[in-house]
C-alpha cells in the first residue's frame, strides 16, 4: 500500500479557487489509480474525481464537471486537484485515496480503495 498525505486546503470564498495536492510514498506510484472524494458534514463520503495511473485517463462526478481538474506528477509522487468556480456545497472534508492498480472502474466507490489519506478540509463562504 501506498501511504497518502493531503494539502491545500482552506476557506475560500464562493467563485474563488484551490489547489489540493496528495503526496505519496510506499510504492511505485505509476501501479495506482488515485481518487479523490469528499465528505460534507452529516453526508455520506462521496466521489469526486480520478485519475489512472498513467495520467492518460480522467473521470469526474457531474458535481464537478468542468470546474475540477485532477492532474497527477508521477515523478514528485503527486496528485493535485485544482478546483475552480468554487461553490459553497464543495464544503466538505477533501480525501485522496489509492487503488493497487493503475486503473479505475466505474462507479467509483470508496471501498474499491485500500490506501487513505487523513483529509484536508474545504470551506466555501457565500
Amino acid at each position: 500500500q501506498v501511504q497518502l498525505v493531503e494539502s491545500g486546503g482552506g476557506l475560500v470564498q464562493a467563485g474563488g479557487s484551490l489547489r489540493l495536492s496528495c503526496a505519496a510514498s510506499g510504492r511505485t506510484f505509476t501501479n495506482y489509480a488515485v481518487a479523490w472524494f469528499r465528505q460534507a458534514l452529516g453526508k455520506e463520503r462521496e466521489f469526486v474525481a480520478a485519475i489512472s495511473g498513467n495520467g492518460g485517463s480522467t473521470y469526474y462526478a457531474d458535481s464537478v464537471l468542468g470546474r475540477f481538474t485532477i492532474s497527477r506528477d508521477n515523478a514528485k509522487n503527486m496528485v493535485y486537484l485544482q478546483m475552480n468556480s468554487l461553490k459553497p456545497e464543495d464544503t466538505a472534508d477533501y480525501y485522496c485515496a489509492a487503488v493497487n492498480r493503475p486503473y479505475f472502474t466505474v462507479p467509483i466507490v470508496p471501498t474499491q480503495f485500500g490506501s487513505w489519506g487523513q483529509g484536508t478540509q474545504v470551506t466555501v463562504s457565500s
